[in-house]
């Protein structure tokens, strides 16, 4: 096939698989403006399965980098409200959306670091509205990628051809070589379903993961539920909501988690890279935090409010994942969070818990949900039971159970 008719089984599977729109339903789509061509395809499949109409917006990064060297002071505690808004509004009237991503993780390298906390926190302020229909999975929604050329070069530094080595990796790991992509995305969530079912079975009281610098225990939420592969939205819309996705994942009590563990993979967060992240928990709450580099930008994200030093998610992936065995590391979350297991900062996701989220079982609330990578092919990972007692789940990396 040639690079066209890849993306354009990209776009299909984005549609009939991730975001999977409904006749008569609207489509956002946001972008980054180099995606053009792909949000292109988007727009004519989507209107192919019915869609009344797609709207799109796109993002400049070099837009954003200009305002972080170049902006006043008093500009990065504001955030659009009145765009998210306009957003939350047509989600909750029943709207789609479609998410790709490809931002340079280089990107704000060398911004300040508290101008671009403050950003963040601004802007998670005013997205809530939009981030709460998501969570909660009130439309049918998804993320997927573009091999942008910043991100690209990042990548494959000093590759005559990064973006297309790129597109290559992308390509495969979102199954688009596969002879019947819809086909094998199908099979992959079945896959993934019975191991949510073996899981939900076993209604561990918590996860203990053992590997380098890791000792973390982490107590599960009260009624937590497994999900993984698709979600169906309150209307009934079955969704893929990432593109990739290998993870299965589930709620951690707030105020169940205790130890150390170090990142295995960087963070990009904000335009940011963050590398070698180290933390310990207590009785939930991050109390020491360290980074080799982007320490100030970790520590300004877990400052965002009190549910942002705590955990919204707990994901386990196997080494052996199709993202691992690229052996890449994309220093994008989508993927990397696929090569291996991994926790989340901040909001705990509706779905993953009995009736929905609920603080007094243990569901912990913020402004972020930000995942980061701690597995790998050295990692254990054990079920406690209910009486103490200890359930294999995962040796060097790979499911036992």
């Amino acid at each position: 096939m040639t690079h066209e008719e890849k993306l354009d089984r990209l776009a299909e599977v984005a549609v009939r698989i991730g975001v999977n729109v409904q006749t008569g339903q609207e489509l956002i789509v946001n972008a980054p403006i180099e995606a053009r061509d792909l949000v292109d395809r988007i727009a004519t499949h989507a209107y192919r399965a019915g869609a009344a109409l797609v709207i799109p917006f796109f993002a400049d990064d070099l837009i954003q980098r200009a305002r972080f060297r170049e902006a006043s002071e008093d500009s990065f505690d504001f955030a659009p409200a009145w765009l998210y808004e306009g957003v939350a509004k047509s989600i909750d009237e029943g709207a789609a959306m479609l998410t790709v991503v490809g931002t340079d993780p280089m990107l704000l390298a060398d911004c300040d670091p508290a101008r671009i906390g403050r950003a963040q926190r601004a802007m998670a302020r005013a997205m809530k509205p939009v981030r709460g229909l998501i969570s909660g999975f009130a439309t049918n929604w998804s993320i997927l990628s573009f091999a942008t050329p910043g991100w690209a070069k990042s990548v494959f530094p000093g590759d005559p051809d990064p973006a297309a080595r790129l597109w290559d990796a992308i390509f495969e790991v979102c199954r688009i070589n596969e002879a019947d992509p819809v086909a094998a995305w199908h099979a992959h969530v079945a896959t993934l379903r019975a191991r949510c079912d073996a899981l939900n079975a076993r209604r561990f009281a918590a996860l203990r993961f053992s590997g380098p610098g890791t000792d973390l225990e982490v107590g599960l939420a009260d009624g937590h539920l497994w999900a993984g592969g698709s979600a169906t939205s309150k209307d009934g819309t079955a969704c893929m909501p990432n593109m990739p996705t290998e993870e299965v994942f589930t709620m951690p009590h707030r105020e169940r988690v205790n130890g150390r563990v170090r990142a295995s993979k960087p963070l990009v967060h904000g335009g940011a890279l963050i590398e070698d992240i180290e933390v310990r928990f207590e009785a939930g709450r991050i109390v020491e935090a360290k980074a080799r580099r982007g320490e100030d930008v970790f520590r300004a994200l877990i400052a965002t409010d009190e549910g942002a030093s705590r955990l919204g998610e707990v994901a386990l992936v196997p080494d052996a994942s199709p993202v691992s065995r690229s052996g890449l590391i994309f220093r994008n979350t989508l993927f990397d969070e696929n090569a291996a297991s991994h926790i989340a900062l901040g909001q705990a996701l509706a779905l993953n818990m009995e009736g929905g989220c609920d603080a007094a079982r243990g569901a912990n609330e913020s402004l972020i949900h930000v995942d980061w990578m701690i597995g790998s092919a050295l990692m254990d990972v054990d079920g406690v039971n209910a009486d103490g007692t200890i359930t294999p789940v995962m040796r060097g990396g790979a499911f036992v159970i």
